[in-house]
């Protein structure tokens, strides 16, 4: 009873400020990330030879909500930025940080808002977009409702230049270009099949994008009241060669 509380009051602080889309990660510690059923194995059919797989990337998992989660600090999510030619995670902490990094080509995508849920890619023309300003001019993201490995050639440029994705999070709709779905009357976070992210790149190359999973281990089902979150698994394809090229079958 008191988890359930506290949850309750995490979604509270939120509705009174009329953001109930950012309420959805209160209860992620009770919630399984599932696409098409519980008992599906999730870790069968990641590696495809090409493409790489991040696994368990560590979000801000000091920060909570509410008050009263034992061992975190009740305050707003750091962000985080992932640059995909190393794989490197850069910390946004600090008004140093955000002056060294944001304004730069120096990183793809940014993990943001509660629970690191709120995804987007370096661009300086979106205003929320936390490069926005910056050198990142010509980047785009195009949602493709296809499978990760039947996405094969990224979009015209026609197409990235008129896209309006912008932040990829909660998928409110069936219209939506979120990554994932949250039933207020189950309290289950989905991971929606059949979405894979074009991207056009700061460094003007191609790539493709598949958000997984939000949980330590990358379970089919959380077991645990206190199963760690965020962890991120997400896989990609960057084409090197600079064509629009992103077959990731081997065969």
């Amino acid at each position: 009873m008191r988890t359930i509380r506290m949850i309750i009051g995490e979604c509270s602080i939120w509705l009174s400020f009329h953001k109930i889309d950012r309420c959805i990660f209160s209860a992620l510690l009770l919630l399984t990330v599932v696409s098409c059923g519980k008992d599906k194995d999730y870790t069968i059919g990641l590696e495809d030879g090409k493409s790489t797989l991040i696994k368990d990337l560590a979000g801000d998992t000091d920060a909570a909500m509410g008050e009263g989660t034992e061992g975190k600090e009740q305050r707003p999510f750091f962000m985080f930025l992932f640059r995909f030619k190393d794989q490197k995670q850069i910390w946004v902490k600090t008004k140093a940080d955000s002056a060294q990094w944001l304004k730069t080509k120096d990183w793809d995508i940014a993990f943001t808002g509660p629970y690191n849920s709120e995804i987007y890619v370096n661009n300086s023309q979106h205003e929320y977009n936390p490069g926005y300003g910056g050198q990142a001019n010509n980047t785009a993201v195009v949602l493709l409702r296809q499978a990760y490995q039947s996405v094969t050639v990224a979009p015209s440029d026609e197409e990235f230049n008129k896209s309006e994705v912008n932040k990829i999070g909660w998928a409110a709709t069936d219209g939506s270009d979120g990554w994932f779905r949250y039933s207020l009357s189950t309290h289950i976070m989905q991971a929606l099949p059949n979405r894979t992210y074009a991207i056009r790149l700061p460094d003007g190359k191609y790539a493709k994008l598949q958000l997984i999973n939000a949980y330590k281990g990358n379970p089919a089902a959380v077991t645990n009241l206190n199963w760690p979150a965020p962890y991120y698994t997400f896989k990609y394809y960057v084409q090197q060669d600079g064509s629009k090229d992103l077959n990731t079958n081997t065969l």
